[in-house]
């Protein structure tokens, strides 16, 4: 599977705050006072998640052992996107034992917290599939990670929303109410934005529904709604407004009723729990 790279650039700002989280500019104490300088050692890194886990964060690990040392060679066998098995090894590391005991908390929290999204990611996208169906994150995220934890909802087959504010038009609920109905906030923001950008508008029942398809807006989505009213709301928009109005289901979406979600003729499923409640996935760095 083909994803788009974490650059290194990108996260090291993140990177450099993480290591100084764990070693607080004093380093691993316990190291320093234990293993001589000049020791070297090989470790691997391991999948110990008993069901199997899809890896992302290998390229995060890589950058995080180039931090420590430039002499840990790094010889990777997985790459982002790979469903691991139990005992799945996807790395050798080899270079000076204090860098290494030093980057290993480092490096196993990002790459659990990435793989656990991918892997949750993948458990939805799975069943989305069948009826071709996009399963899609948000913007709830945890403070500082948005890029690498949407980059793992990529490698577990999701697909990304918008990243921010900034790159997007969503009329949610409190614009609606803020400029006075879905009619006037659709118009005006027509109004004033440039030609190529989509309006997509969030409604929660009938009527804020036909004022979204009396405005054409390019995307809906259907909040909150149950599996019944999604097929009703979803059929009356292809009846108005055929294929041109991509449509979004959000709210309340888990694992139990994704499917029945997926079979009410929609496009998208947008799942807030993708980034802030998947758990973890288990790995583990062990020396030779």
């Amino acid at each position: 599977m083909m994803i788009n790279k974490l650059e290194k650039i990108d996260i090291l700002d993140l990177i450099h705050r993480a290591i100084e989280e764990d070693l607080g500019g004093y380093g691993d104490i316990t190291s320093k006072y234990l293993i001589p300088a000049d020791n070297k050692s090989r470790a691997y890194i391991i999948c110990k998640e008993e069901s199997g886990a899809v890896l992302s964060g290998i390229d995060v690990v890589t950058y995080i052992l180039e931090e420590f040392s430039d002499d840990i060679e790094i010889d990777r066998l997985k790459e982002d996107g790979v469903f691991l098995k139990n005992r799945d090894i996807i790395c050798y590391v080899y270079g000076p034992t204090q860098a290494l005991l030093a980057a290993e908390r480092t490096c196993l929290n990002f790459l659990q917290h990435m793989s656990g999204i991918a892997t949750y990611t993948r458990q939805f996208a799975d069943i989305a599939a069948k009826y071709d169906v996009k399963i899609a994150d948000t913007r709830k995220t945890k403070p500082t990670l948005r890029k690498i934890e949407k980059y793992a909802v990529l490698c577990g087959g999701g697909f990304n929303h918008r990243f921010g504010l900034f790159d997007g038009i969503l009329i949610k609920d409190n614009h609606i109410v803020a400029a006075g109905g879905v009619k006037e906030a659709i118009q005006t923001v027509h109004n004033r934005i440039p030609h190529q950008l989509k309006i997509e508008v969030e409604v929660k029942n009938l009527k804020e529904l036909e004022e979204a398809i009396g405005e054409s807006a390019d995307i809906i989505m259907l909040d909150n709604m149950d599996p019944k009213s999604i097929k009703d709301a979803a059929e009356i928009i292809r009846k108005e407004l055929g294929s041109n109005c991509l449509i979004e289901v959000s709210g309340g979406i888990g694992l139990s009723n994704v499917e029945d979600i997926c079979k009410t003729g929609i496009d998208i499923v947008s799942v807030g729990s993708l980034t802030h409640s998947a758990p973890s996935a288990d790995f583990s760095l062990e020396f030779e």
